[in-house]
């Protein structure tokens, strides 16, 4: 992995992106994809699109989104306590006992969501899942004034940002999700950037996906590809509790894994597969009888309908801490996008017979 690439990746692990407050890290994005792309822009709705070789006449994108689950401050209490709505998909359980950031308009605050003491809980109290609206941040204030200096309805809050290298080539970071796609799809644009290009090749940072799929639905339409590519985690059945038989056998540093299903074109699939093969990426395989919880979901159904696939990269632990990836497996990723993208001949047809 290049040295300036993977410096990358922990840049933007380390930088706060909660959906609808994505600016931080798209600001990295452009700074990083203005060094090779032909065209760099930003739509109003703040998705960030890096173009090479615009003027092809069939048009590839690839979607990786920028935004990660947070919380946003709804109310601050008389004794200086803040709480929250969440921002995207969480287990409250999740949440007890860790260090927060809250990101004002003057910089970070840190925070901690804490509960009783196990000693003062009564017996019922244990045996209940607690829920995020009975969780608090802490600051430190001593009232809501001093509370209120500092921060402001509508702050976005995160876990504590921070990335982890561990042994076989893990990583751990909140944000995994989606942060490794969003890196995927740069790397393979700047990949692809220096062979020869027949197709004008998009790669978008995606905002508000963790809401709705909100910023691919108006990218596509922006762009108005004849294929596009979300890449997205999916979650690594290779620890315990996990049934593979509903949610297959996939496992960190087995390589990117290629999904089959209604929500992918199958052309797609296969030129992906081949791709892999030809050029030795090992990869593994996905399927899900549905649409998709990804951006694939939202770029297959725009306009009159797009030739989608999904790439996905194995993470463990996801909408945690400690999101757990393998670099093995981004950098394959990228390989592989990167490789497809090249493939495609100018007069390539993607429609399904």
């Amino acid at each position: 992995m290049d040295a300036s690439a993977k410096t990358f990746f922990q840049q933007i692990l380390e930088t706060p992106s909660p959906s609808g407050y994505e600016q931080p890290v798209q600001n990295l994005v452009r700074e990083y994809v203005g060094k090779f792309a032909d065209e760099v822009s930003t739509d109003l709705h703040g998705n960030v699109i890096a173009c090479c070789n615009p003027g092809a006449p069939l048009r590839v994108m690839f979607a990786g989104h920028a935004d990660q689950i947070g919380l946003l401050v709804t109310h601050i209490s008389d004794d200086g306590f803040i709480y929250t709505n969440t921002i995207g998909g969480w287990d409250p359980q999740q949440l007890i006992g860790q260090r927060m950031t809250i990101h004002t308009g003057d910089g970070p605050v840190p925070a901690v969501i804490a509960r009783k003491p196990i000693h003062l809980l009564e017996d019922d109290e244990r045996k209940k899942v607690v829920k995020t609206k009975e969780m608090w941040l802490d600051i430190g204030a001593k009232n809501k004034e001093e509370a209120a200096e500092v921060v402001r309805i509508g702050d976005p809050v995160t876990l504590e940002l921070g990335y982890q290298e561990m042994r076989n080539g893990f990583a751990n970071s909140p944000g995994m999700d989606d942060k490794t796609g969003l890196w995927v799809c740069m790397e393979a644009l700047r990949r692809a950037k220096s062979s020869a290009l027949e197709v004008s090749l998009y790669a978008v940072a995606t905002v508000q996906e963790e809401i709705g799929l909100r910023g691919a639905t108006t990218s596509a339409y922006g762009v108005n590809p004849h294929v596009g590519i979300a890449v997205d985690v999916t979650h690594a059945t290779d620890c315990p509790t996990i049934d593979k038989t509903q949610e297959g056998d996939v496992k960190l540093g087995g390589g990117p894994v290629i999904y089959r299903g209604p929500n992918m074109n199958p052309v797609v699939v296969e030129k992906l597969s081949e791709t892999a093969d030809n050029a030795d990426i090992k990869f593994q395989w996905g399927a899900i009888g549905r649409g998709t919880g990804t951006d694939a979901n939202a770029i297959q159904l725009s306009r009159a309908g797009v030739a989608a696939g999904l790439v996905s990269v194995p993470n463990r632990y996801m909408h945690s801490a400690v999101e757990m990836i393998s670099l093995e497996d981004i950098d394959a990723s990228a390989d592989l996008l990167a490789g497809f993208a090249v493939g495609i001949k100018a007069d390539a047809d993607f429609t399904p017979r």
